[in-house]
């Protein structure tokens, strides 16, 4: 983040591009920069939020798209593309859910929350069905399913920016803001991901291998990659 220096005889002249919502504002009073910096006189906090919007974002957005894409949902492919129909669509009892239910559930909080919040696109979703649903469908369909869901949102993170993430937006009837929108696709998706491993590893009785590049200390072997 870099802070311009100010005083009282050199006023600061910002952009539109550069005014920032109190939103913003607020998000760096939790590193120290807030409103008693600006306040002293001594740093433009305004044009500093401004800045690292931009560069935030950047970052948030990378990180959002590589967790959720390049880690959640290649792995999870990898726990299901082998089960069969009968292992898709088992439950341990009426009141949990199967892989199934999961990836069908999966797909509909993704297209509502990340593609059609985005791009203005129709909202169709059935919550209700997701979970209903007992069989019809193989490995190979859900995954294809939900992987033209994942190439959207891939797309989506690609190109979202900064202004959008501080819009407002009102999905499935919740008041939130795009980068609220975001973190709670990423962070739903791992939540049943995880569920989804597990139950696959329960009615397979195989380690599906996620960390093997972990040594023997739980550490990488050649540290620097990304985190787990």
């Amino acid at each position: 983040m870099r802070l311009s220096r100010k005083t009282a005889s050199q006023p600061v002249s910002k952009p539109a591009s550069q005014r920032v919502s109190g939103y913003a504002r607020s998000l760096c009073d939790g590193v120290g920069l807030g409103p008693g910096a600006k306040n002293a006189g001594i740093w433009d906090l305004e044009v500093g939020v401004a800045e690292m919007d931009l560069d935030v974002a950047a970052v948030f957005l990378k990180f959002s798209r590589e967790k959720l894409v390049g880690q959640y949902w290649t792995r999870l492919q990898a726990a299901v593309e082998g089960l069969t129909e009968e292992q898709v669509w088992w439950r341990p009892n009426e009141a949990s859910n199967s892989i199934g239910n999961l990836i069908l559930h999966l797909n509909g909080n993704v297209r509502q929350w990340l593609v059609d919040s985005f791009n203005g696109t129709n909202d169709g979703r059935d919550r209700p069905a997701e979970f209903a649903a007992a069989g019809g469908m193989t490995a190979a369909e859900l995954l294809a399913r939900l992987g033209a869901t994942m190439a959207e949102a891939d797309k989506v993170l690609r190109r979202l920016t900064a202004e959008e993430l501080l819009k407002p937006y009102t999905i499935q009837g919740y008041n939130t803001r795009g980068l609220e929108a975001v973190y709670q696709v990423v962070e739903h998706f791992g939540l049943h991901y995880g569920q989804i491993t597990y139950i696959a590893k329960s009615v397979t009785g195989k380690d599906l291998g996620f960390y093997r590049e972990l040594g023997k200390t739980g550490r990488l072997r050649e540290p620097g990659g990304s985190k787990p």
